[in-house]
């Protein structure tokens, strides 16, 4: 197989789990207003938990739905417990996001040591599919897919469900959502627990590519940050184009210009702070 179409596919496959990774992370940025630092530190721990998960004879789905679910629930304690006290102070909000990053980092290298984890490929999805006269690795292909589901259902949920409509509105003007008698504070629980699950789940569907090592919040958080300043926060279709974008910057940059992998990747942020600074798909702030 041509190496350029197997850095296209492991592109389309990084693109997909930044996307999920990213989708809450836009969402919660673009509502909560919070630059919420802990959220690599969600993709890692959803991926331990499955880890656990699987060990207690979960299969791999279950334990991915589980385990999300579970990242979820521990988000919304952050949300409800600390960060709800912390509105309006974005300094002090990076400083206690930054904090707990380290802290579940730690609390993650105590429970399940340094040794990096793989997740085994789920059965059914082992092996190359062929395509056009060359073979996929299926797994990969399955992420991909996963991410236009993902995607789709995020669009339909945002755009035609209630709930999206007080999203949206949340959004755009959290004061006015307010008068009209939405509750915007228990909206910003709703959306953070999202935003958590999509990480976690994100984390566990990548073990079987990534693995899952001490580290890898710190290697995905950035990644993360760079689609949301290139999408713009709160636009779903910025997330999803962001993480494409992403994807193929990463793993092109690594193979062609090792020794500038991280100015081919963020090379283009800067640019895109400067001459549109809400992103490609963001709304200017009135």
């Amino acid at each position: 197989m041509s190496l350029w179409v197997v850095l296209a596919v492991n592109s389309i496959t990084l693109g997909g789990l930044l996307f999920l990774l990213s989708a809450g992370f836009s969402l919660i940025f673009g509502l909560l207003k919070i630059p919420n630092l802990t959220h690599g530190s969600f993709f890692m721990l959803g991926a331990y938990l499955a880890t656990s998960l699987i060990a207690r004879g979960f299969n791999f789905w279950a334990a991915a739905l589980v385990g999300g679910l579970l990242v979820a629930a521990f988000g919304g304690i952050i949300e409800r417990l600390i960060l709800r006290r912390l509105a309006g102070a974005e300094l002090a909000q990076v400083l206690v996001t930054l904090g707990l990053s380290f802290m579940i980092a730690d609390v993650c290298l105590m429970v399940w040591t340094g040794d990096p984890i793989r997740i085994d490929t789920p059965g059914g999805l082992q092996g190359a599919t062929s395509m056009l006269g060359m073979g996929f690795p299926t797994y990969r292909l399955a992420i991909s897919l996963i991410a236009v589901i993902f995607a789709a259902g995020l669009w339909a949920l945002l755009d035609r469900t209630r709930l999206g409509a007080m999203i949206r509105a949340g959004v755009d003007d959290p004061a006015m959502a307010r008068v009209v008698g939405i509750r915007v504070s228990r909206l910003f629980t709703v959306v953070f627990c999202l935003g958590a699950w999509l990480a976690g789940f994100a984390g566990v569907i990548g073990g079987p590519i990534l693995s899952v090592y001490p580290g890898l919040d710190q290697e995905m958080l950035p990644l993360a940050l760079v689609v949301v300043i290139l999408g713009g926060s709160g636009s779903l279709l910025g997330s999803l184009v962001g993480s494409l974008i992403v994807g193929f910057l990463y793993n092109f940059g690594q193979a062609m210009f090792p020794e500038l992998a991280y100015v081919v990747l963020f090379l283009p942020m800067l640019i895109v702070l400067v001459v549109r600074p809400q992103g490609l798909f963001g709304r200017q702030a009135l």
